[in-house]
């Protein structure tokens, strides 16, 4: 499988809204980095079999799949209902274009309810002929039950997402967990022999009520032993090149358009 991270910033984006020429806030980042400058977190999974599966639909999208050169989506897996995770769901009316059906997209039953009382319209039937709104089939998972997406099998796991719950998602020997300040026993165990382990890591120190912090994922880093780390979600005080000059061996920043194989 190959793992193209669209996006690695934390709901704001990177550079945030503000600054004090009104052309962004760079945090303590270096703004002349460019793998500082982040999009929504977001990933598409590329199967053995070459098809597309396209982990949340951010503000971001169009933007994400036209410069990583992703032309079409085969499904979507939803982790949560957050906004910068599902904000960018108009742009699935492309998609569905392009594919010339509706977009096979999964979720935890919390997560289709709250979809369909903001976004309504996209779960209305398709009749046929031109897509002129998104259009989704929604399937149902549950956290801990594997399940399957154009042949290939997922696991997903129930997070702690502070306020909220979120899914992580076990393929193969990789597992994408973003958006999470805590594991359970259930999850650790869900989450050992990987060979790729793409966390959320939203701040240099302490964790943030709803993200982990670095010494956080030091900690299960530890425990679960993965071959390699990527961090994603990364809040604005998260500076590239300090990251990658100060990370332990085997654990590195995630940055918009890298691409993983395992």
């Amino acid at each position: 499988m190959k793992f193209t991270l669209l996006g690695t910033s934390g709901s704001a984006g990177l550079p945030q809204i503000g600054g004090p020429d009104g052309r962004g806030d760079w945090g303590r980042t270096d703004p002349n980095e460019p793998r500082n400058r982040r999009t929504r977190t977001s990933i598409v999974v590329q199967t053995a079999e070459n098809k597309n599966i396209l982990v949340d639909t951010s503000p971001d999208l169009r933007m994400q799949l036209t410069s990583c050169g992703i032309g079409r989506i085969d499904a979507v897996i939803y982790t949560h209902a957050h906004a910068d995770h599902v904000a960018g769901i108009d742009e699935v009316r492309i998609l569905n274009r392009i594919m010339d059906a509706p977009m096979p997209c999964y979720g935890t039953e919390a997560l289709w309810e709250e979809l369909k009382r903001r976004f309504g319209y996209a779960f209305k039937p398709h009749n046929g002929g031109f897509f002129g709104r998104p259009v989704l089939h929604d399937h149902i998972v549950a956290p801990g039950e594997a399940f399957e997406v154009l042949g290939t099998a997922i696991l997903p796991l129930d997070q702690d997402h502070g306020y909220s719950r979120s899914l992580g998602l076990r393929l193969g020997n990789a597992a994408y967990c973003t958006d999470v300040v805590r594991f359970d026993d259930t999850a650790f165990a869900t989450l050992q022999g990987l060979d790729l382990f793409i966390v959320d890591c939203f701040t240099p120190a302490q964790d943030h009520p709803t993200h982990a912090g670095l010494p956080t994922v030091l900690s299960w880093v530890e425990r679960l032993k993965p071959k390699r780390t990527v961090l994603t979600h990364l809040g604005p005080d998260m500076d590239y090149r300090t990251l990658c000059n100060t990370l332990p061996s085997g654990i590195e920043p995630g940055y918009d358009g890298m691409v993983l194989e395992v």
